[in-house]
């Protein structure tokens, strides 16, 4: 008996070979079978992509057992000699699930940190720790969160941040993006500094494949690396407005050229501006880049996107703050009604210590008011960020007096 194909699906029947043995296929989007009986009322579907195949005996007791084929459970049983096939549920909504699963246990322990962890008490700006001698209850953090919500500040910074974009296309697919965003401050002159942003994205694309009838079935998508984004801005060390400019550039360093990234070298400029009056943090980041080296057009379309993220901080005690930060996004070659996304929505944050190490952590909601056809209406958002702030002598000094101030009163293991 055997699984026919058919224009890329699996039809829903299967044909005896008459001499006891079965042999069934898989596909690459992993539908996990069961062969039935012909009392059987569901029938099954996937994209078609033969990965092997396997023997078995129907006169084996029990009537049912399973086998493990390209990493997915497919069981067989038997009544005489005629049977169908049917789905028990595909490998991929077994992966969504799982996603959303770690999705939801990721943002419970982001809660759960932000609640309990310690405060960040700050004596000596961006280097006190909190001891026994000082209390978990923030004193003065303003010096550190004014540096870590500003993305052009002279401070080491690794943001770490999941992006999940919901709802993509008729089966209701995650788009998933880890940008991991380090920042590092150089000085160039007494006046003058350069900051270094650099996105790497590690990407996971639903593909766009035609449905079959009936209830969405499609699980097949593309992970790996998308192309890389470092951006170098130019700012002044004093100025009443903290601004700062120069190039960005889109590396094509995607794995997958035709899922997961343009195929193309891309630049163009840049520039941040941003305000801080108490309570308050202010700015945008903008930049528009142009395509000038790479695949041919003809594979791969010329690029010209326009970017813009505004952001507003409302800080408040203890080291809590709202805020909102939406990435409106415009590709000048998009067809009519397909050129912006723009988001709206927030979130809210706080910067803390986790043990010694000061971090800022964010989760954000948005949805999108405007958005090209076939993208995601809504997304999530998180953050941690590790923060590492320039330390004189003095102050790391008086950290490493801390620590071991804390490590002599912590209670010795038996």
């Amino acid at each position: 008996m055997f699984i026919k194909f058919l224009h890329g699906r699996i039809v829903t029947w299967i044909e005896s070979l008459g001499n006891g043995q079965i042999v069934h296929t898989v596909t690459s989007a992993s539908v996990a079978v069961r062969m039935m009986p012909l009392d059987c009322k569901y029938v099954m579907s996937g994209t078609s992509s033969f990965l092997g195949a396997h023997k078995c005996d129907p006169l084996r007791s029990p009537p049912l057992w399973p086998t493990r084929m390209a990493g997915v459970v497919v069981s067989v049983g038997v009544r005489g000699s005629t049977m169908r096939a049917c789905t028990i549920g595909s490998a991929g909504d077994k992966l969504v699930f799982v996603r959303r699963s770690l999705l939801v246990l990721f943002a419970f322990l982001l809660f759960t940190v932000v609640v309990l962890a310690q405060d960040t008490p700050v004596g000596v700006p961006g280097t006190q720790v909190a001891t026994e001698e000082t209390p978990a209850a923030a004193t003065n953090t303003d010096a550190l969160r004014n540096a870590a919500q500003n993305p052009i500040a002279s401070l080491i910074s690794v943001p770490i941040q999941p992006n999940f974009n919901f709802d993509i296309g008729p089966a209701d697919r995650t788009q998933n993006v880890l940008n991991i965003q380090p920042v590092v401050p150089l000085s160039l002159t007494t006046n003058w500094n350069l900051i270094v942003r650099w996105i790497t994205p590690i990407v996971y694309q639903p593909l766009p494949l035609p449905q079959p009838p009936g209830p969405p079935l499609q699980t097949t998508g593309v992970y790996g690396l998308g192309d890389m984004n470092p951006s170098f801005f130019l700012v002044p060390k004093k100025s009443k407005v903290i601004w700062g400019v120069g190039p960005t550039v889109v590396l094509p360093t995607a794995t997958n050229t035709t899922y997961l990234g343009q195929g193309k070298l891309s630049m163009g400029p840049g520039f941040v501006a941003l305000v801080q009056p108490k309570p308050w943090t202010v700015g945008f980041l903008t930049n528009n880049v142009w395509s000038v080296a790479g695949h041919s057009d003809r594979d791969k379309p010329a690029v010209n996107q326009f970017l813009l993220q505004w952001f507003v901080n409302y800080n408040m005690k203890k080291g809590w703050y709202l805020t909102t930060s939406p990435i409106i996004t415009a590709n000048w070659r998009a067809t009519s009604g397909n050129v912006w996304t723009t988001p709206f929505g927030g979130g809210v944050g706080r910067i803390m210590k986790l043990g010694f190490q000061p971090v800022n952590i964010s989760a954000q909601v948005y949805g999108n008011a405007v958005y090209p056809t076939g993208t995601s209406p809504w997304g999530l958002r998180l953050q941690v960020v590790l923060l590492f702030p320039k330390l004189t002598k003095d102050q790391q000094k008086m950290l490493l007096e801390q620590k071991l101030k804390q490590m002599e009163k912590e209670p010795a293991q038996k």
